[in-house]
């Protein structure tokens, strides 16, 4: 260690640091990234030297930083500043609010975008908004809303800007709704596939090289609000490498990455996936990068013979014939440059073809050390666990079932969704496991509402569709999105504790995730958070320590600029938190809405004053207040 000292020294915390040897500390030291020291405060104080900056934490608990197991974050971040996001938004009046606020302001020819992130379970109103009060709130500027991987909403503006006409052909795998002389409505289908819905998307307008570097940013910076201090992109659908990658890397060299990022190669497009993977064998080397930056193998999509999508809402689909074939060749391939995959599959049956083709190529090159998994596994059977765990691979869970739950329900029933996945089944047959978002376009990238998930078994909508034998204690859900992470990007002992030795990430939440009720664990953020011993986030009593935040974001319509992140409508000037907590309530007014539908018993709750509510609803031209 530097005579100087180390570089930071926090004290009197409460450290939970998921060292079974250590579990427990109330000072730690940092020197070059790493943590040198984890202790009492009377030790690791006396390491000080006059260099060394020292923070006080006044008893705050203290937990290593959060790394989300699937997190579409090179994507999010080229077009985080151009979407709206209605994340933690509890009610479709605000979430209208907010659109109508954003349309006011976004100059043509832009969209207005709300991009996942969102069910209609959450609202008080157990609806999506429909066509025509899009069209009312912004009867000029397109409006594109999707809405988990089911469903996109376009305004009759969005419609002339993507050209969808009555002589539009019916797209494979989607539908495009239609009235009875043939229009399009404005409604898009996944039937069963979001490739419509993400193809339309891709028309929209894109940001500029400059905007996309300030976007990535902010996307950053919100994930560290959220004590978010690491992430594996699973790669995504029109996102292309090298291309796409152009950002992120720009951002690695100039050394503005605040969350370590391991990425994984998704192949470009149908049929040509082999051609892919030989030539990114070739191209790129397994780990290369640095430690905020760096390779991580090939997937979620290896093929697309092999993608089953989820969308509840419909039947499953059955994978092609030609699957297993193709995806030999690709796996093949990765195996033999001692690639690790991932791959994205939502039901046992995906699941169990696909582990026939694994269990084929280990016969003739043991995967033996590769460290490949599945991601989603929302119905996985003992069986294919147990196949799993003789190959050595692990499971990636994500908490879609948070937000698709209740469609899940309905069809299949509340038995079935009792373990779906089987978190607590899967980790006692030793299968390596850890959870996720799978954000942006699906569920929130609010790594509390996942641990809230896996802790309470409840929807967003409020449903509880696991028993407690499915659900997890809070220190095992920790680690669930901490330490269990690392064996997924091949880190095993280098991050995802506060040990010595281990990189130095760490946040101080906002509360203490312990000792909090559980409906308060998803409100949960960071008040400081520490990446690589670098102060990346700062709120509250430590605002002053925070000197990484980035320039406003661009262009100046963005939405972030007016409405933040996860939940911070409130925060701006609305009323979703206010109202949540008594959502239920009567505020005074039991008729539906006659303009907008809004059923005033469901949506609003008598803690607000009327006049705060006539002037909320006045935003909406409501005419309800005026009855």
């Amino acid at each position: 260690m530097s005579k100087q000292g180390p570089d930071l020294i926090l004290h009197h915390g409460l450290f939970t640091t998921l060292d079974r040897s250590n579990p427990a500390a109330t000072a730690v030291a940092i020197q070059d990234g790493l943590f040198t020291a984890v202790g009492h405060v009377g030790d690791v104080m006396k390491l000080a030297g006059s260099s060394t900056r020292i923070i006080d934490l006044k008893g705050r608990r203290v937990l290593p930083g959060l790394i989300d197991n699937h997190l579409h974050i090179i994507r999010g971040g080229l077009n985080y500043n151009m979407e709206l996001r209605w994340d933690g938004v509890w009610s479709l009046a605000d979430a209208m609010a907010m659109l109508k606020k954003q349309v006011a302001i976004t100059p043509p020819p832009q969209w207005v975008r709300v991009v996942g992130g969102f069910t209609e379970h959450q609202f008080a109103e157990k609806r999506l908004p429909t066509i025509e009060e899009l069209n009312a709130v912004a009867p000029d500027t397109p409006v594109f809303i999707l809405h988990l991987y089911d469903r996109a909403m376009l305004n009759a503006a969005a419609l002339r800007a993507v050209g969808y006409t009555k002589d539009t052909a019916e797209p494979p795998g989607g539908e495009i709704v239609r009235d009875t002389r043939g229009n399009p409505t404005g409604l898009l289908l996944a039937k069963p596939n979001a490739n419509i819905l993400y193809a339309t998307l891709a028309k929209g307008p894109k940001l500029p090289l400059e905007y996309q570097v300030n976007s990535t940013r902010h996307f950053m910076r919100e994930l560290n609000r959220l004590g978010v201090t690491g992430a594996i992109d699973a790669g995504g659908g029109f996102q292309n490498y090298p291309e796409d990658y152009a950002v992120i890397q720009k951002l690695s060299e100039e050394g503005q990455l605040t969350v370590r990022l391991a990425y994984n190669l998704f192949t470009q497009k149908p049929k040509g996936e082999k051609q892919d993977f030989l030539n990114w064998t070739k191209a790129s080397k397994y780990k290369q990068g640095t430690d905020y930056f760096r390779h991580n193998g090939a997937g979620e999509m290896l093929v697309f013979s092999a993608a089953d999508f989820e969308d509840f809402r419909v039947p499953r689909p059955d994978m092609p014939p030609e699957m297993e074939g193709e995806l030999e060749d690709v796996v093949r391939i990765l195996v033999q440059n001692k690639w690790p995959w991932r791959l994205h599959a939502t039901y046992d049956e995906t699941i169990s073809r696909a582990l026939d083709v694994f269990e084929k190529v280990n016969q003739d090159t043991p995967l033996d050390g590769l460290h490949w998994f599945f991601d989603h596994a929302e119905t996985i059977s003992d069986q294919s666990i147990d196949r799993i765990a003789a190959l050595g691979g692990g499971i990636a869970v994500q908490h879609r079932m948070a937000y698709q739950g209740e469609y899940f329900v309905e069809r299949y029933g509340f038995g079935a969704a009792e373990a779906t996945p089987p978190v607590r089944k899967i980790m006692d047959k030793g299968v390596k496991i850890s959870a996720g978002t799978d954000a942006t376009r699906v569920a929130s990238y609010n790594p509390w509402v996942s641990l809230a998930w896996l802790v309470t078994g409840m929807t967003v909508g409020g449903l509880r569709i696991y028993p407690q034998t499915n659900c997890l204690d809070r220190e095992t859900a920790l680690r669930m999105w901490t330490e269990n992470v690392t064996w997924f990007s091949n880190e095993e002992g280098k991050k995802g504790r506060i040990q010595v030795g281990q990189f130095a990430d760490l946040m101080v939440p906002d509360r203490d995730f312990f000792s909090c009720a559980d409906n308060e664990i998803a409100e949960i953020a960071s008040d400081l958070t520490v990446v690589g011993g670098r102060i990346v986030y700062g709120a509250g009593e430590f605002t002053a320590l925070d000197d990484t935040a980035p320039p406003p974001a661009m262009p100046d319509w963005s939405p972030v600029r007016s409405f933040g992140g996860y939940g911070n409508w409130a925060e701006q000037g609305g009323k979703a938190q206010a109202i949540r907590a008594n959502a239920m309530q009567m505020c005074g007014c039991s008729t539906a809405c006659s303009v907008h539908g809004h059923d005033h018993a469901r949506a609003w709750s008598g803690r607000l004053p009327v006049s705060d509510l006539r002037s909320f609803w006045g935003v909406l031209g409501c005419a309800c207040w005026a009855v």
